[in-house]
């Protein structure tokens, strides 16, 4: 009995040693093996000093995992996005796998809170060539889509819309995001499965910031569910993302 609880803490100790890794598989052996085997040989030299250089900074648990980053780069590809907007930038991965993903002249509108933290992974994105895709905005998003959505001109511009920012606001951002995806567009929500909390008993010894928002993923989950407007899948990639593909 106590060799199987030293393993398991000893398991539970392993877990979460890679950058970004918000995993939901069991085995961490097999989260491994699929970043070793198909994401590490084939991640861009960019996204790859990118994850290194975020990987020295305190909050680097912020980060896309690289699994879901090449897969955002993936699907992006898969629709021939041209204009997408990221609501929640942190150093850049999933932006810079978003630029590296579009054609010369596609476009990003990209918005965070924290323009150092961006200013750390800029001088990668910018050695990547991909720069001149980028209209950064700092502050809150709110705003910005507010402003957009008054000019009729916006509706239905853009592809692809990736959002991983205060999950409070995700409700909010999607009341606006509806009116600025295209028939056809797809917005991608990231965090939905929430550390797996979504699940957990009330009572479940939860970190500070996990309970939190815990209410407001699952508020958001339980809308995008029963929205006649979208379709959506939620696959668990990464800490969980949901991508709702506007279809009225």
């Amino acid at each position: 009995m106590a060799t199987n609880t030293a393993q398991e803490q000893r398991s539970e100790a392993g877990r979460h040693q890679e950058v970004g890794h918000k995993s939901l598989l069991q085995s961490d052996a097999l989260y491994q093996y699929i970043l070793e085997t198909s994401v590490y040989p084939r991640e861009p030299e960019p996204m790859k000093e990118l994850r290194e250089l975020t990987a020295k900074h305190p909050w680097n648990l912020m980060t896309t995992s690289a699994d879901e980053g090449q897969f955002l780069n993936m699907l992006l590809k898969l629709i021939n996005a041209k204009n997408t907007m990221e609501i929640g930038v942190y150093t850049g991965y999933s932006l810079l796998a978003t630029a590296l993903a579009l054609p010369d002249d596609g476009k990003i509108l990209a918005m965070d809170i924290n323009r150092e933290n961006y200013e750390l992974g800029l001088p990668v994105i910018q050695k990547a060539g991909v720069a001149h895709k980028i209209e950064f905005k700092e502050g809150p998003a709110m705003p910005v889509l507010d402003k957009l959505v008054e000019d009729e001109k916006n509706h239905g511009s853009y592809d692809f819309i990736f959002v991983d920012a205060d999950k409070d606001n995700y409700l909010n951002y999607h009341k606006r995001l509806i009116e600025l995806v295209k028939v056809g567009g797809l917005i991608g929500y990231d965090n939905t499965l929430w550390n797996g909390s979504v699940v957990a008993p009330p009572d479940a010894p939860l970190r500070k910031y996990v309970r939190y928002y815990r209410d407001f993923v699952l508020e958001l989950n339980k809308a995008l569910a029963v929205d006649p407007r979208i379709e959506i899948c939620m696959l668990p990639v990464g800490d969980g993302i949901t991508l709702c593909r506007r279809v009225k």
